[in-house]
């Protein structure tokens, strides 16, 4: 077996700090969604993830692996967003077992309620902490580690909006 690649005290510092931020910050949006619009973080995703979509509809395993869940996870977090009007499933012809997620006006509608809140929060969280040019190493860095995971990020996707 070979050696483990033990941390450096740079590394382990970083590792720390990066752990503790994560932590705060995800505990924080998570706080403020549940305060003031009554959902996780997860479901919040979900909606901004079939709102950017094309015709605001994605297969569900395209959502899972957006959402980096699950299928499981999926199928019951959709499944209560279904029972809340904000959602709905319909199946794909050509693939029997296949399913999309649809957003749907009341679904959109509450992006637009829970939006303010949250970027607020996340403004307050990250990046009045930050200026811009650690913004833009905080995009480098977070882009990075998602590549390496197998992830994509396309900041031009980004700019567009």
């Amino acid at each position: 077996m070979a050696e483990p690649r033990w941390l450096n005290q740079t590394e382990q510092q970083a590792w720390r700090a990066f752990i503790a931020a994560q932590r705060v910050v995800n505990t924080r949006i998570e706080q403020q969604l549940q305060r003031d619009a009554g959902i996780p973080h997860t479901y919040y995703e979900i909606l901004v993830r079939l709102s950017d979509a094309p015709d605001g509809r994605l297969r569900m395993s395209e959502l899972a692996v957006a959402t980096l869940g699950s299928r499981s996870r999926l199928s019951h977090a959709v499944n209560r967003l279904e029972q809340t009007g904000w959602v709905r499933r319909e199946a794909i012809e050509s693939d029997r077992r296949g399913q999309v997620a649809i957003i749907t006006d009341l679904g959109r509608q509450k992006l637009v309620e829970t939006a303010p809140g949250h970027v607020e929060e996340v403004r307050k969280s990250i990046f009045d902490a930050l200026s811009e040019e650690q913004v833009e190493h905080l995009y480098d860095l977070c882009a990075t580690l998602a590549r390496h995971s197998g992830d994509t990020v396309d900041r031009a996707a980004w700019e567009r909006r």
